[in-house]
């Protein structure tokens, strides 16, 4: 087996940075929460060109009028929101980000790749393997399972040589990076038993998305606090998925999602039971290291400063710490990102980057 130094190493590569020509991109669905983020993004990205942005809601308005934040930006007061067709956006633009909800980025991403577009998915469409894991926990056949094999799932500090070579990317869903990050290496490096993983998980409104409906008005939200989705959110799925990957062997974890009546955010606190060699602090810092130590994106809070939302909020960065638990001999590990950026579409914008040949933080610092 090789030593996970050297599998760390390897993931870590950079693909090479070569494109110095701007790349026109589409949103579909650019009208919610996380369409908005990535046209603010591309806006400001220096490689990209926004060449069409989609809303049924929204057709025939400017992007400007839409959210006038935007409208210091020409492009924002010229480009109008369209319903147009896969192939005609395939015409338009050379990647297209789908902003949609599970079910119906699905309709998109076949068409367009057929039409010779590349396609982010921000959905949960495409980021679990089996068609049948994907009918149990969304309760719906899957529309194109001849698909699921040619995605890869975009966690760039993961599988950051895969998306160099894909043309469908499937982006993780915010809980999932937020515990994935962490995990991985402690299971790759089997520091921790691969049984017994607890994951609660804090998370802003904003993470369910830009719609109207009871539990997430104001009223209703603010000055509470609830857990939901409980005993399977259908996070789980690509949760356990990538896990398991990363053991080497099939995990199944306990995750309980709760609402915080903040607009974004995520905070996730993992409890692991230790492997014997998993008891060396030294062990864990170097696991982090080996493989967190160069990416841009990830801070390894090594002192005393444990994560803290409001460190990370409006950015793509996630802090990870650790502490081991002489007293319960328990090892905590904690995480925090932005569930719009880290967390969506800033982790899609990474991806687009390691894509199209463009430096990895373009755009996002």
């Amino acid at each position: 087996m090789q030593s996970f130094v050297a599998i760390a190493a390897r993931r870590n590569t950079h693909c090479a940075v070569k494109n110095t020509e701007k790349t026109k991109v589409a949103v579909v669905g650019a009208s919610g929460y996380t369409g908005e983020e990535l046209v603010r993004l591309l806006l400001r990205h220096p490689g990209a060109e926004l060449a069409a942005i989609t809303s049924r809601q929204f057709a025939g308005k400017t992007l400007a009028e839409i959210f006038p934040r935007l409208a210091h930006h020409a492009t924002a007061k010229a480009l109008r929101f369209t319903d147009v067709k896969p192939a005609q956006l395939a015409e338009l633009a050379d990647v297209i980000f789908l902003a949609l909800p599970h079910g119906v980025a699905v309709e998109f991403a076949g068409p367009l790749l057929e039409a010779g577009a590349k396609v982010i998915d921000l959905s949960a469409d495409f980021r679990i393997k089996k068609a049948e894991m994907y009918q149990e926990f969304y309760a719906h056949a899957h529309a194109a399972p001849d698909l699921l094999s040619k995605a890869v799932y975009g966690l760039p500090e993961i599988h950051r040589t895969e998306i160099c070579e894909a043309r469908l990317v499937a982006c993780p869903g915010c809980y999932p990076t937020s515990i994935l990050l962490p995990a991985i290496p402690l299971l790759r490096e089997r520091l921790v038993e691969s049984d017994s993983i607890i994951a609660n998980s804090l998370s802003g409104v904003s993470g369910a998305g830009r719609k109207a409906e009871l539990d997430y008005l104001f009223v209703e939200c603010n000055e509470s606090v609830r857990p939901y989705g409980v005993p399977r959110h259908r996070h789980l799925a690509e949760i356990e998925q990538e896990l398991s990957v990363a053991a080497g062997g099939a995990v199944m974890i306990q995750f309980t999602p709760h609402l915080i009546p903040v607009n974004r955010g995520i905070l996730t606190t993992l409890y692991f039971a230790p492997t014997v060699i998993g008891k060396d602090p030294k062990r864990i810092g170097a696991a982090f290291r080996a493989s967190y130590a160069k990416e841009t994106f990830v801070r390894l809070l090594e002192e005393k400063t444990l994560p803290d939302t409001k460190n990370v909020v409006g950015s793509n960065f996630i802090e990870i710490a650790w502490r081991l638990d002489p007293r319960t001999g328990r090892l905590i590990v904690m995480s925090a990102e932005d569930n719009l950026l880290k967390g969506a579409s800033g982790q899609a914008i990474q991806c687009f980057n390691i894509l199209c040949g463009f430096k990895e933080t373009a755009g996002l610092l």
